[in-house]
């Protein structure tokens, strides 16, 4: 079985794109306790089924995806305690700033992205986690979030029980017990004969849109979903964003924090810069331009009520080699 293959199916990583970052890392396996260890060279090659595997560096296993690292850095470097928050993570993708906020104790994790089926199973059946998918961050208020929570957490009803207790009493029903009857016998009860062909047809009319699926539905929250907090305020807002500027998110989201709320962003200046100013491949090469992304976000934060604690640097590079940053900043009470 190929090697990212395996370490997927085995448990070892989330994605194939993890476990060949575990792989660069290093991987090796072997076929008993006194076999020797084989190196993997390369993501294609061949580890068999019932073979046991050792992680050189595990630490690209310890979140869904590199997200979770680089946050778990930011935390570490902020002294920011999460536990027991309710945080709106923006840009959710697969889930490795979730997954890094969940293991670092935060009580709920409302994601948001604006594209669909990207977060990773294990958090999608989480309790405490809500995907809002399909909603841009630039676009973001207080009402499209919670209806876009609400959606999330609802599901559509088909109305389709057979009502059978309001069936009418046949016409003529007297005529079951043999045609006997006698002067107690009393037919007021007993369908005309409008009613039954009335009847006959509400039933024809439903069994029609049974089969052309246009029956009515209620909307009612999934099992298990219904008492979830969906209020739009959080205690801290995180977010890793691409193909857009921070300045133009900020506006956004500075609403939905609680008076002196955190919030804790991802900064990459490739989305900060004018294209003349990034580099083939869109790798920031200049490092004197580093400072001028710096004061564009903290120009922006100040515009915006956020006052900023802390500016960092990413302790990981962003996968196409760029340096990041992370921006702290708490709004004014």
């Amino acid at each position: 079985m190929r090697a990212d293959v395996f370490l997927v199916e085995a448990g070892h990583a989330a994605t194939r794109s993890q476990a060949q970052r575990l792989i660069a890392a290093g991987v090796e396996w072997r076929l008993s306790p006194l076999a020797p260890w084989n190196k993997v060279a390369k993501n294609g090659d061949d580890i068999p089924s019932v073979a046991e595997v050792k992680l050189l560096d595990g630490a690209e296993a310890k979140y869904l995806s590199r997200g979770g690292l680089k946050l778990e850095g930011a935390l570490q470097h902020t002294g920011l305690a999460v536990a027991g928050l309710r945080c709106l993570d923006v840009g959710q993708s697969t889930g490795g700033f979730t997954d890094c906020l969940l293991q670092q104790g935060a009580a709920q994790v409302i994601g948001v992205d604006v594209g669909h089926g990207q977060l990773h199973e294990r958090l999608k059946s989480d309790p405490r986690v809500v995907c809002v998918e399909g909603l841009n961050a630039r676009a973001l208020t207080a009402e499209s979030l919670q209806q876009g929570c609400d959606d999330a957490l609802s599901e559509e009803i088909v109305q389709d029980d057979e009502d059978n207790d309001t069936q009418p009493v046949a016409p003529y029903a007297w005529m079951r017990n043999g045609g006997q009857v006698d002067e107690a016998y009393d037919d007021s009860d007993d369908a005309k004969e409008q009613d039954v062909e009335a009847f006959k047809a509400e039933r024809a009319a439903k069994a029609r849109a049974r089969a052309e699926g246009t029956l009515p539905t209620e909307r009612r929250r999934k099992p298990g979903r219904e008492d979830v907090d969906i209020r739009p305020v959080f205690d801290l807002v995180t977010g890793d964003l691409s193909f857009i500027s921070l300045t133009l998110v900020l506006p956004a989201l500075v609403p939905l924090l609680a008076p002196q709320g955190h919030l804790l962003m991802l900064v990459k200046p490739q989305f900060e810069l004018q294209p003349g100013q990034v580099g083939k491949g869109g790798v920031v090469r200049d490092a004197a331009l580093y400072p001028v992304v710096e004061q564009r976000i903290r120009d922006c934060c100040a515009a915006n009520g956020l006052a900023v604690l802390a500016w960092l640097d990413s302790p990981i590079q962003g996968g196409d080699g760029n340096q990041e940053f992370f921006v702290f900043a708490r709004r004014a009470a």
